[in-house]
């Protein structure tokens, strides 16, 4: 099952409004995509309210609004290798703050403190229940589904702070969406990257050094999860710069493409 939050565009009677919902239809044909309406919140079994909608009459938002988004960093070998690091001994995490998080029709906004913004594509796990110390063979049960992330990173801010909170953290710096795929095993999936149509990022999530279950379980011993946060689970190689004017898409097998303009924040 596809959710995602939308609100309506103008001229319905519903115009303005923002609620989550049950997205059908192939994702390969954009026109064929219907959005029915959900009442209150996606966790549980959803309440359709009877509403629906064509794709062109909404604007898909992020798909969840997450009290914290944590991430691991370096958890592909080749990424780690291609900026010069190591393989953490343990999974390196590191928070974006909510105020980060854009959806799949915001830009992205370069800050006026870099000048050298790169894309990273990763798999996000949306969680589905408050959970804390997680063992690894229950991991399935706290974990919502998945969507598409863009771990922007000023590399400048990064390589020069020595800690990632700015160079991470940013306003617009973790694109998610466009919607949370609930039924996908996430053992083995291509993810890619884009800039202007040229491939920048072209991995398997089974290069993953660790996997979900035991990143789950490696986050939840130290902090609570709540419904609604996520975790980005590390990019493969081949992050680059992006520039104003480009446009970035990430995508993920069986889950869709994230697609964002990046613009000047002046």
């Amino acid at each position: 099952m596809r959710i995602a939050r939308f609100s309506v565009r103008e001229g319905g009677a519903a115009a303005g409004s923002v609620s989550f919902g049950v997205v059908e239809g192939d994702a390969s044909q954009p026109e064929s995509l219907v959005v029915h309406a959900m009442a209150g919140h996606p966790f549980g079994t959803p309440q359709l309210t009877g509403e629906s909608y064509r794709i062109d009459q909404v604007r898909l938002l992020t798909p969840m609004l997450p009290s914290k988004i944590v991430a691991v960093g370096r958890n592909y070998a080749e990424h780690a290798a291609e900026l010069g690091n190591q393989v953490p001994e343990v999974p390196l995490t590191f928070f974006k703050p909510s105020t980060a998080v854009i959806g799949p029709t915001e830009s992205i906004a370069y800050p006026p403190f870099s000048s050298d913004v790169q894309h990273e594509a990763e798999l996000a796990v949306v969680i589905g229940r408050m959970c804390r110390e997680v063992p690894l063979d229950r991991v399935p049960e706290v974990i919502f589904g998945y969507t598409c992330a863009n771990d922007v990173t000023a590399r400048d801010v990064q390589q020069r702070e020595g800690q990632w909170a700015r160079a991470k953290g940013f306003d617009t710096s973790c694109p998610l969406g466009p919607w949370i795929e609930t039924e996908l095993d996430p053992a083995d999936l291509a993810v890619s990257c884009t800039v202007n149509g040229e491939v920048r990022q072209s991995g398997r999530t089974s290069q993953m050094v660790r996997g979900v279950a035991e990143l789950i379980a490696h986050i939840s011993e130290a902090m609570t999860l709540l419904p609604g946060d996520v975790i980005l689970t590390g990019t493969p190689a081949g992050v680059g710069p992006l520039q104003v004017g480009d446009e970035v898409a990430v995508s993920i097998e069986g889950i869709g493409t994230l697609a964002n303009k990046v613009i000047s924040r002046a």
